[in-house]
This record gives structure tokens, C-alpha cells and sequence, in this order.
């Protein structure tokens, strides 16, 4: 649901653009102010589902969720919408990380690699639908409908979480820590929206700048206040187990070149190469449907090589074809963007799935539900400053809007974030050689 949501989303922009006569590099604060929800309320989903139990903690984000959508559905102004985002991003912050909470406390580290490659064809199925049924509705119906498609997807998880989902929680449960969700909660919202307001006329340098030192600043008094606080939202301790410092470190570099895509993408092909939106999800798909191959070359390739030496090459393989839209032009045949699409989908799902295991390969049981939210909440900061930053760069290239038409002028934007998600292979370059080898089976002794 939330990944059709997103997906299909990224397809329509530009035509919800024109449709308040705004700037598509502006409209991307309806995508980021999805992830400023998300940062804001992670922190706190795993105690959440400790505290209330997994299954009505799920239940309730899949309320709020939908309640968004039919809020965006309804939306009259681009303010509206960002509202409806904002509703949607606060349940979204609940199911993903109480997803993962529920998996881990449900199977052996052992089974960790090959359970987590199954859970995400469900959520690699949502961007392969979602541009296509995005564009296929912002092509022939009215972009209103891209956010009524989730009621379905929201009736049918409501009732799959109540038969299926268990209501688990810990025997021991820690106390809340408001303070501190309060400090990084602020803090982390406000570098988000000053990120956001970069490059657009809403707000004065100034503002953004001491928006985000005023952010960085309070995320600073979190980190010395929160080291003898048992009950730390945020568990910074965790950045002592060297596998998860650097699967987070690695992964935060590798999502914000990724995170990029999904706004550039759609752009590009509708704008620079002038596709209509069903055609242009119908090409953004092949990213998606590639990763689904991930799934049974994943576990294999981690078995064989080890997480060190799959994560290292990867990394470098997958920052070049994020790269790749870079030479789109418009006689590039559709079945090379495809074919390079697609290869992009699968080596960038290995790697998602190698650093979404191996963050939690040395953690022990009763940090899983901490752990799960600090993963939560780093991945979806990078993916938010990912967007930013290729905003940014389109912005600085293009100058005038009308320098959209020219597909030159996104060149920039997909060699610098493909040159962010290359730099992911520096932290992975400081693992042990038998990093996760309990998760992979990888004897690298053999």
C-alpha cells in the first residue's frame, strides 16, 4: 500500500504541477513532507508496539494511513495535500518498523536473510503497480484517484493484520521517554523542513539556515542527554556493534542516492523526454520488476560471498546504474532504458536487503524493538535528503523551468547522486570479513 502510494504519486506530480500552475521541482515538498511525518514519529513506533502490542499499533497505522489518502483524495490546493501526506507519513511511520519488530521476534537469525527477501516482493509489488496505475489514471482519469487507490489496499491489510498478525509484546516493558522524543522529534523535524525549503522562495535563507542549525543543534543535546537514559527513545548505543554503525552509515549514503530516483525519474521522462505519465510508469516499473530476480539471488550471493564483499561491490555496481538516466536522451531506445531500469532494480535490492539484515545481525532480543526504529528512522532521513538533493541540483541546472524540456538538464542530478550512492562502500570497507556470517551462512575461514 504505501509503496503504491508513493510510487504511483511520483508518476502524477508533474501533472498535479500544472494543474496549480507550480513548479514540478516545488511539488517536491509533497513527497517530503511524507518522510518529515515519518522522522517525527519513528522514534517512538517501536516502544508503541512494546507497550500497546504489535497488532493494534499495526492496525491503528493502517487507519491513519487511509485516512490521509481520502484527505488527499479531497484536496482543493497543493497545502491540502501536503496536510493529507503529513496523516499518511504518521501511520506509515508505524508499519514499517513494526513490521520488521514482528518478523524478528518471530524467526531465528539464521532465517533473517531469507524471510526478509520474502517480505519485500509484497513491497516490491507496490512500485511495480503503482507507475503504471498512476500513470494510466493521471493519463486517462483525474490525478484525484491515484490517492482513492489505497482504500482497497487499506480494507484488505486491516483484515489480513487482524487474522494473521500476532499481538506480540516484550514481558519487560521500558518506560517513555517524552523528553527525549520531544528533543529529536524537533530536531530531526526541523533539519527535514529546512532541507525541504532549499532552493524555493517560501522561506528566507536565513530562516533555513537557522532552522537547521537550531535542528542540528537539538539532535546534539539528544546525544549527550540520552547516554545515561535507560529508556532512550533513540538507542545511540547501538552505534557501538560495528555491523550496525556500519550498515546504517553505508545504507544512509546508498538511500539518499536511491531516494532521488523516484522524484527524478518520472520527471525526466515525462518533461524532458515529453512521455505521456502512463507511458513513463510504464517504464519506471522495470526498476521494480528487476528486484523481484533479487529475491532468490540475494540469500545465495550473501551464502557465497560474504555481506563485506557483496555490500562493497554492490554498492559501486548500483551507484552506476542509478546513474544511468543520466544519458537518456530522446533516441535512446525504450528497451535500453528499460534493460537498465531493470538491472538498477535488482543490484539496488540486494543491497537493501544485505544492509537491512546485517543492521540487526549483532543485536541482541531485547534491543530489537530500539533497533528497529533507529533503522526506521535513519533510512527514511536519507531518502528525504536524497530528494532534496536532487531537487536541488535539477533547480541549479536548469535555472528556468522551461529548461525541463531538455532531458541534457538532468544529467547533473543522476551523476551526483550516483556518485552519493557510490561513497556507501567506504563504511562497508571497515566490517570484519565474517560480518553477519550467523545471518548468511558464510564461512569466510573456508
Amino acid at each position: 500500500m504505501e509503496h503504491v502510494d508513493t510510487s504511483a504519486l511520483a508518476v502524477a506530480l508533474p501533472t498535479i504541477a500544472e494543474h496549480f500552475n507550480r513548479s514540478p521541482i516545488d511539488m517536491r515538498v509533497i513527497l517530503t513532507a511524507y518522510l518529515l511525518a515519518l522522522a517525527v514519529t519513528l522514534p517512538i513506533s517501536g516502544w508503541m508496539a512494546d507497550r500497546f502490542g504489535a497488532r493494534t499499533i499495526f492496525r491503528l497505522a493502517v487507519v491513519l494511513f487511509i485516512a490521509g489518502s481520502i484527505f488527499c483524495g479531497f484536496a482543493t490546493s497543493v497545502t491540502a495535500i501536503v496536510i493529507g501526506r503529513i496523516v499518511e507519513g504518521i501511520g506509515g511511520a508505524m508499519m514499517v518498523p513494526v513490521g520488521r519488530l514482528i518478523i524478528l521476534r518471530a524467526l531465528p537469525k539464521s532465517e533473517l536473510v531469507n524471510a526478509f527477501a520474502w517480505v519485500t516482493i509484497p513491497g516490491l509489488l507496490g512500485p511495480i503497480i503503482g507507475p503504471i496505475l498512476g500513470g494510466f489514471i493521471t493519463t486517462y482519469f483525474d490525478w484525484h484517484w491515484v490517492f482513492w487507490i489505497n482504500v482497497p489496499f487499506a480494507v484488505f491489510s486491516f483484515i489480513l493484520v487482524t487474522l494473521y498478525i500476532p499481538d506480540s509484546r516484550p514481558a519487560e516493558r521500558r518506560g517513555f521517554d517524552f523528553l527525549g522524543f520531544v528533543t529529536i522529534g524537533l530536531g530531526l523535524a526541523l533539519i527535514v523542513a529546512s532541507s525541504t525549503a532549499l532552493g524555493s522562495s517560501a522561506l528566507h535563507e536565513t530562516i533555513i539556515l537557522a532552522m537547521f542549525f537550531s535542528g542540528a543543534a537539538l539532535l546534539a543535546l539528544y546525544a549527550i542527554t540520552s547516554r545515561n537514559r535507560a529508556n532512550a527513545v533513540i538507542d545511540l548505543k547501538l552505534f557501538r556493534i560495528r555491523s550496525f554503525s556500519c550498515a546504517a552509515i553505508g545504507g544512509t549514503l546508498f538511500r539518499m542516492g536511491n531516494g532521488a530516483v523516484p522524484f527524478l525519474l518520472p520527471t525526466l521522462l515525462q518533461l524532458g523526454l515529453g512521455m505521456s505519465a502512463f507511458k513513463a510508469g510504464s517504464i519506471s516499473f522495470s526498476a521494480a520488476a528487476g528486484a523481484l530476480a533479487m529475491k532468490f539471488v540475494a540469500p545465495w550471493l550473501l551464502r557465497k560471498l560474504g555481506y563485506r564483499t557483496v555490500l562493497i561491490c554492490n554498492s559501486v555496481i548500483s551507484a552506476g546504474l542509478i546513474a544511468s538516466p543520466a544519458i537518456f536522451r530522446d533516441w535512446t531506445p525504450v528497451w535500453f532504458m528499460v534493460g537498465c531500469l531493470l538491472m538498477s532494480g535488482f543490484f539496488r535490492s540486494v543491497n537493501f536487503t544485505a544492509s537491512n539484515t546485517l543492521s540487526y545481525a549483532d543485536v541482541d532480543t531485547a534491543r530489537m524493538s530500539r533497533a528497529t526504529s533507529v533503522v526506521a528512522v535513519i533510512q527514511q532521513l536519507a531518502a528525504g535528503f536524497g530528494i532534496t538533493v536532487g531537487a536541488l541540483a535539477l533547480h541549479y541546472t536548469v535555472g528556468d523551468t522551461s529548461n525541463l524540456s531538455n532531458p541534457v538538464s538532468f544529467a547533473p542530478a543522476f551523476l551526483l547522486i550516483g556518485c552519493i550512492a557510490a561513497l556507501a562502500f567506504i563504511p562497508y570497507l571497515f566490517l570484519e570479513r565474517d560480518a553477519g556470517h550467523e545471518l548468511s551462512g558464510h564461512n569466510s575461514r573456508k
